[in-house]
């Protein structure tokens, strides 16, 4: 595909790029005139994210996003007699940062080698406009569903919780579609159908200080109980547990994709002050996250947590806390489930491969509709890379592949809801 037939086909997308520069309301309020534009109703649905009540999961006021948000809501009513469908993607990014790193123009929707840049673009701009277009490329030739469709651009980043307010607020639809690029280099190649859940742990180690007037305790360190060296018998614990865990807990899909069902990730540890160096340390933190499949719950995680941490044995003097930022349980939609056929088969006939299934997305959005209502949900998105989230710059994501992700839209929405 060329780059002027990528410009025609990513029209929606890049105009949202470039709406951007003004913010999420003005790339909400185009998602909802495109979406009335094909007979939508809309209904802006406006919502406080501490207010969302949580299910199998739960995070800190800290990690919350504060104040308001709207999430924007389109119904397509169906004839009856059919299976209804929801669609979503989330149209809010990264804070705006960095924009002087970036080759393109970061609001411009550039489009070179194949690949539209954009600030956002494969976070979730993408999925917003793939929705929208796929719903226009199934009603094209004046086909009308027996099921409804409804389309909702929700706020996710920051524990925005939008998806979840929406199915607070609106009855429970038949399935789930979360359209968001894949940030594992298949793109179109894959299906999230599968995603472990997430626990996040922060361990305090507190030491004892010696008891001296002077500004350096090296002559004193034989007086006091380091942080440091008390953090050793809590790492090891830590170590034996994931060794533990690795063996005793196992989950098929996830154990086909990366050879093993959970890991315990220690992610960072402190203490001190750099170039501090007479000074003992009498605080340390062990900061780190869990993986863990399905069927697993965050409070028995926990408590294996509690257990092993509780059972080092550490230096006399120095004590251990535990906290839990936040979590997620994992989720699934099975392989046999009518849904996980469609969509496969859609892929199969616009990307001339059968998808693999990607489980190793922590904590992915598929599991909100699944946890929070029992809807079977899925996920898929074209090729992307370089997101902003992981400190890259020029984001972007496939033309072709997102032209692709339109098409199989177009045919799941046909096959699910006709």
């Amino acid at each position: 595909m060329s780059d002027r037939d990528g410009l025609e086909q990513t029209a929606l997308l890049r105009r949202l790029i470039t709406l951007g520069r003004e913010g999420e309301d003005a790339v909400q309020q185009h998602f909802a005139t495109h979406c009335r534009a094909l007979g939508a109703e809309i209904a802006p649905y406006a919502y406080d994210p501490s207010t969302v009540a949580m299910r199998q999961e739960f995070a800190d006021s800290v990690q919350m996003t504060a104040g308001q948000r709207t999430a924007i809501i389109a119904r397509v009513a169906g004839s009856g007699g059919g299976r209804s469908l929801i669609l979503f993607a989330h149209p809010d990014s990264e804070p705006l940062a960095g924009l002087g790193r970036w080759r393109h123009d970061p609001f411009a929707g550039v489009l070179t080698d194949g690949r539209i840049h954009g600030w956002g673009v494969a976070d979730d701009l993408s999925g917003v406009a793939a929705m929208v277009s796929g719903l226009a490329a199934a009603l094209a030739d004046g086909w009308r569903p027996r099921g409804d469709i409804i389309l909702a651009s929700t706020p996710s980043k920051r524990h925005a919780r939008g998806v979840a307010a929406v199915l607070d607020h609106i009855p429970p639809p038949d399935a789930a579609l979360y359209l968001h690029p894949a940030e594992s280099g298949a793109g179109m190649a894959e299906i999230k159908a599968c995603t472990p859940g997430l626990l996040e742990f922060l361990i305090t180690i507190a030491g004892t200080p010696p008891d001296t007037q002077e500004i350096g305790h090296s002559a004193f360190a034989h007086r006091a109980t380091n942080a440091i060296e008390a953090a050793r018998p809590v790492l090891d614990a830590l170590l034996r547990l994931d060794h533990e865990r690795g063996e005793r807990v196992r989950h098929g899909r996830i154990e086909a994709a990366s050879g093993r069902a959970t890991n315990v990730m220690v992610s960072g540890i402190a203490a001190g002050r750099a170039g501090v160096r007479n000074k003992l340390p009498v605080a340390c933190t062990i900061e780190g996250s869990v993986s863990f499949p399905p069927g697993e719950t965050l409070r028995s995680l926990m408590e294996e947590i509690r257990t092993a941490v509780g059972a080092a044995v550490l230096p006399a003097g120095s004590t251990a806390g535990i906290s839990f930022p936040a979590g997620a349980a994992g989720a699934e939609t099975p392989a046999d489930h009518p849904l996980f056929g469609i969509a496969a088969a859609a892929v199969l006939a616009e990307a001339g491969q059968s998808p693999v299934v990607n489980p190793l997305h922590t904590a992915s959005d598929i599991r909100l509709p699944i946890l929070q209502k029992g809807i079977p949900t899925l996920g898929l998105g074209p090729l992307g890379g370089d997101l902003t989230q992981n400190g890259r710059t020029d984001e972007w994501v496939d033309a072709a592949d997102h032209d692709r992700c339109i098409r199989v839209v177009a045919r799941i929405i046909r096959a699910w809801c006709g």
